[in-house]
């Protein structure tokens, strides 16, 4: 999906003749933290809100000035998950899309991006999900996918993530929420299971299991 879907027309710009006073005001108008500044269809930079609030001349205009040297941007053929990336890494609410030619397109925003990656990810439908932990050489996206559909589970989505110690931490959001059967063949498997969000009446059956076990036990 290219990025010029997600652009969004909410977004203002501001002219390189518009002050830091003008900036914030729109921000705070637009619950913004950074806007755009555009001249004649090109970006010139983007200014952000703290800056604008440590500026001590915010009654001048924002050209001329070094708050317009700070430019991320996202081409016009760029996909969504580039742009959360970079918004992610540079803690933006605001991601200017431009063309080949410096030209402004529009703008995408994290809470439109997280919207897009929820919805097309899967994320916001029914299903449960489960947390395995393994060393990195170990990980096999097909073993993994193996073993869940022989549980009749379908992996949704998968996210990885290195943990500070190297091992892999590896997410699946499956079509299910009764997910015992899988757990305890994940297990047999020697994974790591680490976490699970499944169906809350069969954490309650387990508890209730556990509870009776520790009442005869203290009988």
């Amino acid at each position: 999906m290219s990025i010029v879907r997600l652009i969004s027309p909410l977004v203002p710009t501001l002219a390189p003749s518009d002050t830091g006073n003008r900036a914030l005001a729109l921000m705070e108008e637009n619950n913004l933290l950074q806007l755009p500044v555009v001249a004649d269809d090109n970006y010139i930079g983007l200014v952000q809100e703290n800056e604008m609030l440590d500026w001590d001349d915010a009654d001048n205009a924002l050209e001329g000035t070094a708050f317009l040297n700070f430019r991320p941007a996202i081409p016009l053929g760029g996909h969504p998950y580039e742009a959360l990336r970079i918004i992610n890494q540079m803690n933006l609410s605001v991601l200017p899309v431009i063309d080949n030619e410096n030209k402004y397109a529009g703008s995408v925003t994290r809470d439109s991006l997280l919207k897009y990656m929820a919805e097309k990810s899967g994320l916001d439908g029914p299903g449960g999900i489960i947390v395995l932990e393994m060393e990195a050489n170990n990980y096999s996206l097909y073993q993994i996918a193996r073993i869940c559909e022989n549980e009749d589970i379908t992996i949704i989505n998968s996210q990885m993530y290195t943990t500070p110690e190297g091992r892999l931490e590896v997410t699946l959001k499956t079509n299910r929420t009764s997910l015992d059967p899988v757990v305890s063949s994940f297990e047999r498997h020697q994974y790591t299971v680490k976490e699970v969000y499944g169906d809350q009446k069969s954490m309650e059956d387990v508890m209730g299991k556990y509870n009776l076990l520790m009442n005869y036990l203290n009988m």
